[in-house]
């Protein structure tokens, strides 16, 4: 019998953990102390092993030794195992007398200290417990990405109806239209440039920028002639031209500006788009004028929402993704490492 019809998540493999803790020190005291002060033993020490455990790895060891404050990490410590010691002991004495397990005694701090001791080991298990739910994490993260590859394989598949066939009519149509029109020969010849694009680039795991940059301003090209009046085009420009980066990653926002940042009406469209390479990171910027300015709906939609997910999957916490949808401009930074 399967409990979970998919593979059990992080959590659902801490919560099993921690359950095998509590029968674990349950059993361990029952032939001992009885049934309900098993219960009361077992609940209150488990409760003090979570709180130091995650005490740790959720809020001291980020908040000061990742800031390299050694000095008040070590301090916070030690006053956070006293503490938690404390309320230990006197959490069990006070249940105990509660239940009628135990006679109403004064409570001396030297006899709640003796508690703390015993969590010091369970303060270094909690390095093994952080490195354990790293290590699950980055493992169903990599599991997310291999599923999410074969599926965008599996679509392109589906999707690539003859491509040759269609390349080879876009050249045939392209000759014919050159002779009368050139400019919409040059339109035709960018359309199949993108569609080669998603055939031949898209699966891969990375692509050269100035392949992805060449895909953006074949974009651009061909949505201008949707715009009655055409739209002012800033593109700046400054990388290593041998940069790689995973393909479709600043598309999102080029997107969202003629999805939702031209006014196809207006004679004056100003876009500025930012691509600039400096030391080991990636800036990428778009800037232009909301048709809407009072409109309230989320900025990027499903589109930024996505975007998000496939950054953390690729970068983790090592990108910086930021939307300024404040006043009549609309502003996209995008912040990525650089392998």
């Amino acid at each position: 019998m399967k409990i979970w019809r998919q593979a059990p998540n992080i959590v659902q493999l801490q919560v099993v953990v921690w359950i095998a803790v509590l029968l674990l020190v349950f059993f361990s005291v029952l032939p001992m102390e009885g049934l309900l002060k098993s219960v009361i033993y077992a609940v209150v020490t488990t409760m003090s092993y979570a709180i130091t455990i995650y005490g740790n790895i959720l809020l001291l060891y980020p908040v000061f030794y990742q800031k390299r404050r050694f000095v008040l990490y070590g301090i916070s410590v030690a006053l956070f195992l006293t503490v938690t010691g404390m309320l230990k002991g006197y959490a069990g004495d006070i249940l105990y007398e509660y239940f009628q397990l135990a006679k109403p005694a004064p409570v001396h701090l030297l006899e709640l200290l003796e508690y703390v001791p015993g969590l010091i080991l369970i303060y270094v298990l909690s390095f093994v417990v952080r490195i354990a739910i790293a290590y699950f994490t980055l493992k169903r993260q990599t599991e997310e990405i291999l599923l999410q590859k074969s599926q965008a394989e599996l679509n392109l598949l589906k999707s690539q109806v003859q491509p040759h066939f269609l390349f080879n009519a876009l050249n045939s149509i392209y000759y014919r239209v050159y002779k009368v029109d050139p400019p919409a020969a040059g339109l035709i010849e960018r359309l199949a440039d993108i569609m080669r694009y998603f055939v031949d680039e898209s699966p891969k795991d990375e692509v050269p920028v100035s392949t992805e940059v060449a895909f953006i301003e074949n974009y651009i090209a061909l949505e201008r002639i949707r715009i009655l009046h055409g739209a002012s085009v800033n593109f700046e420009k400054a990388y290593n031209p041998n940069l790689r980066i995973p393909p479709m990653l600043l598309m999102t926002f080029v997107e969202n500006i003629f999805k939702h940042g031209i006014d196809k009406s207006l004679e004056q469209n100003q876009v500025t788009i930012s691509l600039v390479q400096q030391n080991d990171h990636l800036f990428f910027t778009t800037r232009n004028r909301k048709v809407d300015p009072e409109a309230s709906d989320e900025p990027g939609g499903f589109g930024i929402i996505n975007l998000t997910k496939r950054l953390r999957m690729l970068y983790g916490d090592k990108f910086e993704l930021t939307i300024d949808d404040e006043g009549e401009l609309f502003t996209a930074f995008l912040k990525i490492p650089l392998s």
